[in-house]
């Protein structure tokens, strides 16, 4: 038996036939089954959204090649085609996370059979771990900063604790002030970890991450402990928590003043300076992985493989 899905695609309905599951029958709206599987999803907001975005580029795109009765194989070549159209990989996996858990669920509710199982995401390239700077680099970015200025303060702040913790963005825009705490004689950052609700994790502070910060919030005056940790110095949003849009701008901006343009390098290359170096240095690889915040080690022996590579490489042996 099959059924209608009806999909609002560029402001107009059009109607995608289905195959129905067995013992199921009449139209189905699709939007009012979209609403009722993110219901039924115990995850974030920020998740269903990601969801919703993935199954509306998915709806758009059988619509598009008239596709009435999607099975596995489109679900390949939609995701071959978020690749031909450019997106990254974790951005083709965002989407196709959607549309996986969406048919496991119409599956679960007995309305249309898994077409997804199984799918595989789009490889990620391991490229992106070179992306680290040097220390002359980090060091010539910070030393072109005008720190009479709060502007300066601010940003050198945040650029030295980025490379000295290996946060990411989005845990320092999360920061507020009264997450800076005193234990056992020493100065940590309670942070907000990615997937996180609570700030259940912290990064130690070095008096090097330490000072700059204390500096800043000085000269920046009386705040609120619940205040933001760093704040935007603009007429429009002064005051207001920093996004992370405006974070990634300012690092990309700092980088460009010392003529470091390359779209390689942006502020998650702090992240992976802090890695690269911390190991270099004779950091353990169980204490890099846990102030990275890595679930597995694996993803941070990725690093070791990437600094082996270069330092003992092969080629360094061949001379003429």
């Amino acid at each position: 038996m099959s059924k209608e899905l009806t999909a609002s695609v560029g402001g107009s309905e059009r109607t995608v036939t289905t195959a129905g599951a067995s013992g199921v029958a009449g139209g189905l709206n699709i939007s009012a089954l979209i609403d009722s599987f993110l219901g039924a999803q115990d995850v974030r907001e920020i998740s269903k959204t990601l969801y919703r975005k993935g199954l509306e580029r998915f709806l758009g795109w059988l619509s598009f090649n008239q596709i009435e009765r999607p099975d596995r194989n489109d679900v390949l070549r939609f995701r071959d085609s978020l690749t031909s159209a450019g997106l990254a990989a974790n951005s083709v996996n965002a989407y196709l996370s959607g549309v996986r858990k969406f048919f496991a669920w119409l599956e679960s509710m007995r309305k249309y059979p898994n077409i997804a199982r199984d799918v595989k995401g789009a490889k990620q390239s391991r490229a992106y771990l070179r992306q680290a700077l040097t220390l002359a680099q980090v060091k010539s970015t910070l030393s072109q900063l005008d720190t009479l200025t709060i502007q300066g303060k601010r940003d050198f702040a945040i650029i030295n604790l980025m490379t000295r913790t290996g946060l990411r963005t989005i845990e320092v825009v999360r920061a507020n002030i009264e997450d800076l705490k005193q234990e056992s004689g020493e100065s940590l950052l309670y942070i907000q970890g990615k997937g996180r609700d609570s700030k259940d994790e912290f990064v130690l502070l070095t008096p090097g991450a330490l000072n700059p910060l204390m500096e800043y919030l000085k000269t920046r005056g009386r705040a609120n402990p619940q205040d933001p940790l760093f704040v935007s110095l603009s007429d429009r949003n002064s005051g207001q928590r920093l996004s992370t849009k405006t974070l990634r701008q300012i690092v990309k901006a700092n980088f460009r003043k010392i003529n470091l343009d390359s779209r390689k390098l942006s502020a998650h290359s702090l992240r992976h300076t802090f890695a690269t170096q911390a190991l270099r240095s004779g950091a353990p690889l169980i204490q890099v992985q846990s102030a990275l915040r890595h679930k597995s080690i694996e993803t941070t022996q990725l690093y070791c493989h990437n600094i082996d590579r270069i330092d003992r490489a092969a080629e360094r042996y061949i001379d003429f």
